[in-house]
């Protein structure tokens, strides 16, 4: 019976310890396969020390001299071949960089550039400046929005509610004053008999021949009333004319 612990190997742990010499870090950091590493720096030229360029491999030459200028600016941890961190000068050919500083090196000062032997997908695809606590501010901030739109959404409800039940009132009102303003035809023959009426009466004369009014005709009725009344609605040249002229039809048909 197989123990679990028998079987872990603890990789990971370990390659969390794992040092690099420079060109090594540096071809790795070009997606060059690991079990090829040894075989491509062993074809590529060292063109000063610790920097080595390779055909096949463009960035080899420019991450060499990215990572030993990081190096001499001391903004990147440098060891010698037991991993020990020193500040005192190494020689080029025998800097090493542990996986944890680089990893944090390259989070800080290349966050698109993560290579897969440090970071796995998840770790690539996260921005650097993406941390618990940015995370935690962004969620109170997306909560926050969420709740505020809940709110804006209920508003909105509500005032297309109100928006509909005025609209419907509006209806109901606007029905109602149109059938109060159509009169039925009674109403409407009884009006019309009497604008008739009038019209015969002060373009008529008495018995004894004195004239009711000083109007001798429709039109100078219509004249005079436009110029007494001129804003008054329902006043105006058309509708008087044609107003007058259903009254004389209504009248005569009594």
């Amino acid at each position: 019976m197989h123990r679990p612990w028998e079987n872990e190997n603890c990789a990971e742990i370990h390659a969390y310890y794992s040092i690099y010499p420079v060109p090594v870090a540096a071809a790795l950091w070009c997606d060059v396969p690991p079990n090829e590493v040894d075989k491509y720096l062993s074809e590529a030229i060292e063109v000063s020390p610790g920097i080595f360029r390779h055909p096949s491999v463009k960035c080899l030459e420019v991450k060499c001299r990215v990572i030993q200028n990081a190096i001499i600016e001391q903004v990147l941890p440098v060891s010698r071949e037991n991993g020990k961190v020193v500040t005192d000068h190494v020689a080029p050919a025998r800097r090493h960089v542990s996986r944890k500083h680089l990893k944090e090196w390259i989070s800080r000062e290349f966050p698109a550039k993560k290579p897969a032997f440090l970071f796995d997908d998840i770790e690539r695809k996260t921005h650097a400046s993406i941390n618990a606590d940015s995370f935690h501010a962004l969620q109170v901030d997306l909560d926050a929005a969420r709740s505020e739109n809940e709110k804006l959404r209920a508003r909105v409800k509500k005032l297309t509610e109100e928006r509909d039940l005025l609209y419907g009132e509006n209806n109901s009102l606007k029905a109602m004053v149109e059938k109060n303003c159509t009169p039925d035809p009674r109403s409407e023959t009884t009006l019309l008999n009497i604008v008739g009426t009038l019209l015969k009466l002060m373009l008529s004369s008495s018995p004894a021949g004195q004239a009711h009014s000083i109007f001798k005709s429709q039109a100078a009725i219509i004249s005079a009333l436009l110029a007494y009344f001129p804003n008054v609605p329902g006043i105006s040249d058309r509708t008087l004319e044609q107003k007058f002229a259903d009254a004389n039809r209504s009248l005569a048909a009594t």
